[in-house]
C-alpha cells in the first residue's frame, strides 16, 4: 500500500513540475505614456484577433522611460508607446530599443513617421497648428512665423518651452530657416505672449475663450476632445469659440505634425509578440479605432476621418522625416532658452 502511495504522489509531483514548466499563456507587456482608456479599444481588438493578452503599465512618458533604464535588461517591457518624435528619439539614444524588421509596418506608415534605422514607428499623427478666437482672425494670420508680428503683442497663449511639443515645433523651424531667423523669431513670439506661459493645451484654448488672449498654439486633438464633449460645457464652449488656422499652406511647407509612436524594447521578452502588437496599431483597423477615439491623425492616408476632424478640412502637412524633430531637440530647446521663453 505504501508503494502505491509513494507511486501516486510521484505522479502528481512531476505533474506538477511539468504544469510549471509549461510554456505561459501568449501575452505582451506594454508601457504606456497613453492612457489606458484611450487604448484599450485597440488592445481588446488585438487579443480578440490574435488570442495575445496585452498587459499595460500607464505612466507618464518621461517616467517610463527612465523606469525602463532602471529595470535594464530585467525589464518586462515589450513595448514602449509614447509621444512626440523627441521622446522616441530620447528612447533610442538611450539604448532602450532594438531595431523591428516588419514589412508590415513599412508598408503600412509613410518612410517620414518612421525612424531612418527601423528603432521606432509612428502610429498617429499629432498637428500643432494656430487658432484664434473671433478676435484673432483680424490679424489674418497664415503662418507660424507671423506669430512674431509686433502687431501680435499681448495675444499668444502657448505652453512653456519644456514642453516637448513646442521643442518639437521649433525643431521644425530650425529645418526651415537659419538658427539665427529662427531664434528672431522665438524672441518675437516671447514678446507677444499674452501672459507668462503655463499649464497644457487646454488651458491656452480656456484662456483664449476667456479673453486673456487672441490666438494660441495647440494640438488639434485637444480641441477636438473639447467640442466633442458637450456634457463639459465650459470646455464646450471654450472649444467652440476658436477657428482652426493651417499655417504654411500656401507657398509654404504645411502645417507642422508630429507622432504618437512606439518602438520594441531591448530587452523584451515576448519580441515577436511585441512586433505583432505594433504592426497590429499600423494596421487599417487600428488606425480608424485610433482616429475616432484619440481625435488624431492617421498615419496612413486613406482611413476615415473622426467627423470633427473632417469639418475642419484637408491641409498639407510639413514632410519633415520626424526622426528630424528628435535630432534638433538639443538645440531648439537652447534657442528658446536664449530667446527668454519660459
Amino acid at each position: 500500500m505504501n508503494q502505491y502511495l509513494v507511486h501516486f504522489s510521484l505522479v502528481i509531483a512531476i505533474s506538477l513540475l511539468l504544469s510549471a514548466c509549461e510554456k505561459p499563456s501568449a501575452e505582451v507587456n506594454l508601457y504606456s505614456a497613453r492612457k489606458e482608456v484611450l487604448i484599450r479599444p485597440l488592445l481588446e481588438q488585438f487579443t480578440q484577433d490574435t488570442g495575445i493578452t496585452v498587459n499595460v503599465i500607464s505612466s507618464k512618458a518621461d517616467a517610463l522611460l527612465k523606469r525602463i533604464e532602471s529595470e535594464g535588461i530585467n525589464s518586462p517591457a515589450d513595448v514602449l508607446l509614447t509621444t512626440d518624435a523627441g521622446r522616441l528619439f530620447r528612447a533610442k539614444s538611450a539604448g532602450v530599443f532594438t531595431p523591428i524588421a516588419s514589412d508590415v509596418i513599412e508598408s503600412n506608415v509613410p518612410k517620414q513617421y518612421r525612424d531612418s534605422e527601423n528603432y521606432w514607428t509612428g502610429l498617429s499623427v499629432r498637428v500643432r497648428p494656430i487658432m484664434v478666437t473671433e478676435e484673432g482672425k483680424k490679424f489674418n494670420l497664415s503662418r507660424y512665423e507671423d506669430l512674431s508680428n509686433p502687431e501680435l503683442s499681448g495675444q499668444i497663449c502657448i505652453r512653456s518651452s519644456s514642453n516637448i511639443y513646442n521643442q518639437s515645433l521649433v525643431s521644425s523651424l530650425l529645418a526651415a530657416s537659419p538658427t539665427e531667423e529662427v531664434e528672431t523669431w522665438a524672441k518675437g513670439l516671447v514678446g507677444n505672449m499674452a501672459r507668462s506661459p503655463q499649464g497644457g493645451d487646454r488651458d491656452q484654448i480656456r484662456a483664449a475663450a476667456a479673453g486673456q488672449c487672441s490666438i494660441v498654439v495647440a494640438n488639434t486633438y485637444y480641441l477636438a476632445s473639447m467640442i466633442s464633449n458637450e456634457d463639459k460645457s465650459d470646455d464646450f464652449s471654450a472649444g467652440s469659440a476658436m477657428t482652426v488656422i493651417w499655417p504654411n499652406q500656401v507657398e509654404g511647407r504645411g502645417a507642422h505634425v508630429n507622432i504618437s509612436g512606439a518602438g520594441v524594447v531591448k530587452s523584451a521578452p515576448n519580441k515577436d509578440n511585441a512586433v505583432k502588437l505594433i504592426e497590429f496599431l499600423s494596421s487599417d483597423k487600428a488606425q480608424e479605432i485610433y482616429a475616432n477615439v484619440n481625435f488624431e491623425y492617421p498615419v496612413k492616408a486613406d482611413i476615415p476621418l473622426h467627423p470633427v476632424l473632417q469639418k475642419w478640412g484637408e491641409f498639407n502637412a510639413d514632410p519633415l522625416n520626424v526622426d528630424y524633430l528628435g535630432e534638433k531637440n538639443a538645440d531648439a530647446v537652447k534657442l528658446m532658452d536664449r530667446a527668454g521663453w519660459k
